[in-house]
């Protein structure tokens, strides 16, 4: 349409300077030249708007599929996230599973949109444009597309220089938030260590390594954009040189000329996306193959027999030994115990005995190596394990409370809470006057892992969490360690009474916790070093008594 257009023009120019003894022929022939231009500008403008209309339902089409596959891929990732068991995170870091679900679920939709987007576009203008052009002159379409290839490979090489600066700035920055959520996260260590200034110089010296970084992509990014229009101005020389020749010659005409600028701009894009499609599959495929990783790793937590029943809480282990499977270290070996329902057992033990593993076997976070553990008569196995989570109240050694209310905290594990069961379980745990001395009670924000919390309140708002659900069993692994004796007896006096009528696991390094239960074991290296109730442990003289004697003097020094 330019061609004709500008022929048009061309040729009715000379025509209307020949009739220069005619006013009446001009003015006619004028008329006749205005309507025609006027009618290809109206085309071309239209033609402009249309493309315009089809470009917009393109990306509406493809780039909205993109951003649904990447809402739909991220989801099924964190899900799956979910169903792994405790080992898988033992093995990964927290950045490598951010990093999947974020950064490369992000180059995976890069590809499905932008990608397939220009793909197409590239290579059916590629065909439609120089096609056509090879039916206008070979010569011309050969010198026009002659700087082209260069500009591909060109933007291939800086843009994988842009890639690899950009991943490095992203680690760069990745390594910057790290540092200052560690810096934040513990800053009462560091303000009582008196460490701010190492800190700063630490963090000045990330900066300035990601300062480098930044000015380095600056630097690849401003050679972009002039190598494009150089080779780009290459190519229209090339074109209006080469055609004013056949022109000349008479093969085509001026409007050739025009007609190829335009194919030459038209194809530009196309050309230029050809490098950058190319990078955006490699790292696709990168990152698909990343994802892909942790997608087909499957958890060997299932259900045997998706077994949905209101347990009673009699638990029975059997010869269990267990073995972590990241590190190849015996936790346990040959653990035998029984506990009826409505019983309690303590468990003591000096660190790295293993009690920490009976509680996670218990929530069935892992399975045993070896042996079996029964519910109610049960392998453990054969329970939904949704369904069995439920009826179980779980205090964790280390305490986690999420950056939210104290009241959310509480009811974490509840789709419903009813005020009066919230403020009986801060009771109990010996919270709630703690909780009342905040001016928002139980709408205080307590901040990223319950930073504004005493390590005794943080253990006490977790101990409410998990008596709130009123459960069958019941397990309190070192609940207690961070609070004081007065607390602690506080709060045992409150658990012989939430304890009636339900099972409870008692893990602890304190004979005084300890000596609440029904039934006692002692472990040492893994292996039931003694058993029994608190008098008898003591009339055996051994591990048990040694632990007694030794925390009851320490309580009298202290109390003197």
């Amino acid at each position: 349409m330019v061609r004709h257009a500008f022929d048009l023009v061309s040729d009715n120019v000379h025509l209307y300077l020949a009739f220069k003894q005619s006013e009446r022929a001009r003015a006619q022939l004028y008329d006749v030249f205005a309507n025609a231009v006027f009618t290809y500008g109206v085309v071309i403008v239209g033609m402009a708007l249309l493309r315009g209309v089809f470009l917009y339902l393109t990306r509406q089409t493809i780039i909205v599929m993109s951003r649904l596959v990447e809402y739909d891929l991220k989801n099924d990732i964190y899900a799956h996230y979910q169903t792994l068991p405790l080992s898988f995170y033992r093995r990964n870091n927290t950045g490598d599973l951010m990093a999947r679900i974020s950064e490369d679920v992000g180059h995976v939709r890069m590809y499905l949109g932008p990608a397939i987007m220009y793909g197409l576009n590239m290579i059916i203008t590629f065909v439609l444009i120089i096609g056509y052009m090879l039916t206008v002159n070979v010569q011309l379409t050969l010198w026009s597309l002659l700087p082209l290839p260069i500009l591909s490979l060109s933007i291939y090489y800086v843009n994988n220089l842009i890639n690899k600066h950009s991943e490095q700035i992203q680690r760069k920055l990745s390594e910057m938030s790290t540092f200052v959520q560690e810096a934040f996260s513990g800053i009462r260590v560091i303000k009582s260590f008196v460490r701010e200034n190492d800190f700063s110089l630490q963090f000045a010296e990330k900066s300035k390594e990601y300062r480098i970084r930044s000015l380095k992509l600056a630097m690849v990014n401003a050679l972009f954009y002039p190598l494009i229009m150089t080779l780009i101005g290459l190519s229209t020389i090339f074109t209006v040189y080469i055609g004013g020749i056949e022109v000349i010659n008479g093969t085509i005409t001026t409007g050739n000329i025009a007609e190829f600028v335009i194919y030459i701009n038209l194809l530009t894009w196309p050309v230029t996306s050809l490098g950058w499609v190319t990078s955006i599959i490699q790292r696709a495929a990168a990152s698909q193959k990343r994802i892909n990783e942790f997608l087909n790793t499957q958890t060997d937590i299932v259900s045997t027999r998706n077994l949905e029943k209101e347990i009673v809480g009699n638990i029975s282990f059997h010869n269990v030994s267990f073995r972590y499977p990241d590190s190849g270290i015996e936790a346990l070996h040959k653990i035998s115990f029984d506990i009826k329902a409505g019983e309690s057992l303590a468990i003591l033990g000096a660190t790295g005995s293993g009690k920490t593993t009976i509680a996670n076997l218990m929530c069935r976070l892992y399975d045993p190596t070896e042996g079996e553990i029964l519910i109610d008569g049960e392998p453990i196995q054969a329970y939904n394990i949704s369904y069995y989570r439920r009826q179980i109240g779980y205090v964790p050694q280390d305490v986690f409370l999420f950056s939210d209310t104290i009241a959310n905290n509480i009811g974490f594990g509840l789709t419903h809470l009813a005020e009066a069961d919230m403020i009986q379980a801060a009771k109990d745990a010996d919270v709630y006057q703690n909780i009342m001395d905040f001016p928002q009670g139980f709408a205080t924000e307590i901040g990223e892992r319950g930073i504004t919390l005493s390590g005794g309140q943080k253990q006490r708002v977790s101990i409410a969490r998990a008596i709130v659900r009123n459960p069958r069993i019941l397990i309190l692994d070192d609940a207690l360690s961070a609070v004081d004796t007065k607390t602690e007896h506080a709060i045992l006096n409150n658990l012989q009474r939430i304890m009636q009528g339900r099972t409870t696991v008692i893990i602890s390094h304190r004979v005084s916790s300890a000596k609440l239960a029904d039934h006692i074991i002692v472990l040492h290296n893994g292996r039931i070093a003694e058993s029994g109730t608190h008098e008898s442990l003591l009339l055996q003289g051994g591990i048990y008594k040694e632990l007694y004697e030794k925390q009851m003097k320490t309580e009298e020094e202290m109390a003197e």
